[in-house]
């Protein structure tokens, strides 16, 4: 027996159910790039993190610099109560969005973290916003 079958697979109906949950909770970066440039999102992508010259150097495109710290219900009164926001920040190595997701949903506010965050978005290749506009796996 293998490392990988010493442990049973779950069954298929757990699986699912496992699979499932996690895509309501999660998005990539292939999907959020797909949905900006199809059209307006149907989404408010959150960058979660840093200082806003950092933001001003490099974010995701129609991103909005609101760091987890300032997230109030204050300030996303702006947006509709049943807005989905898609969270992200620096990469795998940074517990930002998670934050801003915890405090999102806190606040009664539908919520999806895009995995990878700005080293993700680098390591497919898309395009940044901002002064500093190089993709290709640069963080």
């Amino acid at each position: 027996m293998s490392p990988v079958t010493a442990m049973p697979a779950c069954p298929p109906a757990i699986a699912r159910d496992h699979f499932r949950r996690r895509l309501e909770l999660e998005t990539d970066c292939a999907d959020v790039a797909a949905a900006l440039e199809a059209g307006p999102p149907d989404f408010v992508l959150l960058h979660a993190v840093g200082s806003a010259a950092a933001f001003r150097r490099r974010h995701l495109p129609g991103a909005v610099h609101l760091p987890h710290r300032l997230i109030t219900a204050e300030r996303l009164a702006a947006w509709p109560a049943d807005t989905l926001f898609v969270v992200y920040c620096a990469g795998p190595h940074c517990n930002g969005a998670d934050r801003a997701a915890l405090r999102l949903a806190e606040l009664g506010r539908p919520v999806k973290l895009m995995l990878g965050g700005l080293s993700g978005w680098a390591d497919e290749d898309l395009a940044f916003a901002g002064e500093d506009q190089s993709g290709g796996g640069q963080s």
